[in-house]
This record gives structure tokens, sequence and C-alpha cells, in this order.
């Protein structure tokens, strides 16, 4: 990272201008960045951290509002998944202490009673596969029917790459909204995932969107990719136009190809924060896997200050996240209001 002390006049000088451009282009009229602005931000030295952080904040203030959106996920299949996602210790093909294992029906059911008790007017169900087999399909609509007897809250499914019959299926059931993240940048994506495109999950995305679904898209940073690929990532999903990015932070796996790299620094990943949110200015932008370990508990506040509206709580599929108790309470100390689920309909 370049400190203050060795940052040149024209470095400055750039940062300055970038964030007044931001400011007006973002902020006052509503364009996100291109791909260049964002690049020229995620180079912003760190000690404009800070600033960039607070336009960000106000970026997200006017074009969303002050609410959060609480979201909780379950593992319905975990394990076993045929495909090689070099970050994941659910695929079947790493020495990762991660195995294949199913959730019944009732499990199902009570995960979304305690997600809904904590405010949470989103659940996600989420299965480790290339994409649903008769099977899958038939547990999701089981397990959508009983939730729906039960509780109170929006559902969503997060179940790989799709055919068009499935994104109709799960359209039919009333599927809120369809997470299927690109993960990365198109070029960078080759050296994430080999046993399919990424294109492929482009797809899947474009029928989601089709069939009236929401779609939410995000990936994870951290995976050996460059500041430019961490752009063309952003310029990626705005091209896409989700209605949810969630944004995760590299946990290496033990056992997993990307075990042995290096935790994000947190002021990089701020700045990630801040760049995405600037160039998606009107996007639910969640805090998802990882920011435990690489931004810790200031990290949780300077983001939902820095263009963060959204978050998971709880525990993530294979890895343990911050309590509830912890996110509910920041954003009651900072005033950031819970959204409503009569707010999500």
């Amino acid at each position: 990272m370049t400190s203050a002390s060795t940052t040149a006049p024209d470095e400055l000088a750039g940062a300055d201008d970038i964030l007044a451009v931001a400011r007006q282009q973002v902020l006052e009229a509503g364009e996100g960045l291109s791909q260049e602005q964002v690049l020229t931000v995620l180079r912003l030295p760190d000690e404009r951290l800070e600033e960039l952080l607070a336009l960000a904040h106000d970026v997200r203030m006017r074009w969303c509002g002050p609410e959060v959106e609480v979201e909780g996920i379950i593992s319905l299949k975990t394990g076993g998944c045929p495909e090689d996602c070099h970050f994941c210790s659910q695929s079947g093909l790493f020495s990762s202490p991660v195995r294949s294992a199913w959730i019944d029906i009732p499990s199902l059911v009570e995960a979304a009673k305690q997600t809904a008790k904590t405010g949470a007017t989103e659940f996600c169900i989420v299965a480790a596969v290339r994409g649903p087999d008769k099977r899958l399909m038939s547990q999701v609509a089981a397990g959508i029917e009983a939730i729906r007897n039960e509780v109170d809250i929006q559902i969503a499914c997060s179940l790989g790459m799709l055919t068009q019959e499935q994104v109709d299926e799960l359209a039919a059931m009333g599927v809120h909204r369809y997470n299927h993240n690109l993960e990365t940048a198109k070029s960078h994506f080759p050296n994430v995932v080999t046993t399919h495109s990424w294109e492929e999950r482009w797809d899947t995305l474009k029928m989601v969107r089709e069939a009236g679904m929401e779609v939410c898209c995000g990936g994870i940073l951290g995976m050996g990719e460059s500041l430019e690929q961490r752009a063309e990532f952003a310029a990626n999903l705005a091209e896409l136009e989700p209605d949810e990015v969630p944004l995760n932070f590299l946990n290496p796996r033990p056992g997993t190809p990307f075990g042995d790299l290096d935790v994000l620094p947190a002021a990089e990943a701020l700045k990630a924060v801040a760049a995405f949110r600037l160039a998606l200015p009107r996007t639910i932008l969640r805090f998802a896997g990882g920011r435990e370990i690489t931004l810790g508990d200031l990290g949780a506040e300077q983001g939902i200050l820095g263009g963060i509206n959204a978050v998971i709580v709880g525990n993530y599929l294979t890895t343990l996240g911050r309590p509830a108790e912890a996110d509910l309470d920041l954003l009651d100390n900072l005033s950031m209001p819970i959204k409503a689920l009569n707010d999500t309909l």
C-alpha cells in the first residue's frame, strides 16, 4: 500500500479529481462509475480511505436510503459438488473437510423460523451442485411449501446453473430472488473455475431475470485477481444490473487450491466496498462471507458506513459468521433501520 510519506503530489491530485467526479456523477446524477473510474478509485492511497467511504455512504443514503436488508442462508445440500471452484471446500474434487449431506424439511423450516426472528426478510436455500436434478427440485418445492405454511419471509434460492424449465419451475414456486454468483471478472474466471464457464453462469442469470425473479449476483474478492480485474468485475456486474450484489472476501479453506492465499488487507477490502457502491449506486450491496477475518468488528461498522446496505446474519455455508445479535446491535447503534418485510414485496 502507498503510505502518506511516499505519496506524490500528483497522486493526491488524482485522488481529489476522481472523488470530485464521483460526487457529481454518482451522488448527484446517480450514474455509476465506469470500469476505468473504478480502477482509479481502487488505486487511491490509504489516506483517502475515510473520504472515499464517506462518499460511498452518501451515495448509498441518497439512492438506497437508510434501511438495511437482513438475510439468513441455509445449505439444503452440502458438499460433494462435482465442480472445481478453487475457493470452495464443498467441491468433491478437493481434500477438504466438508462431506456430502442433506438437511431434512423440518430442519429447513426451523432454520427459516430462526432467521425470521432476527428481523430478516430474506431466507436463501442453497445447494452445492452444478445444477439441480429432479430430486433436488422436489426437495426445494417441498421445503418452500413447508416454510410458507409456518413462516412469513421471502424465499430465495441458490442452486447452481439452471435450464429454462427449471427457471420456470422456481418462478412458479414463488421464489423471490435467485442467487448465482459470477464470482470474479470474466478474464480471471478460468483461474478460479475450469469445469464450467463464466458464460454458462451469465446465461442462467439472464433466464432468471426474464422469468421475473430478482437477480442476486456477486462474488469473492481476494482470489488473486489484479486491481484491473476487480474493476472489470464491477463493470461486469453493472452491465448485468443485478438487484443484489453479495460481496464476499476469500476465507482460505484448507485443502482447496486457494487454501494458501493471503487474506485481503482490510484497507483494500474497504476500498473495494466503496468502489462497488460507486459503480452500482442503486443496488443492494450485501456484506457476505469472509468479512469477519478480513475486516473484524471495526471493519463491519466501516463497511456499513461505506456503502453496504445489506448483511447476511449468522453463519455461512461452511464457515462461521458474526453472531446475529452483534450485527443487529451494530445496526441499532448506527440508527440503521432493518428493512421491513412489506417493503420487499
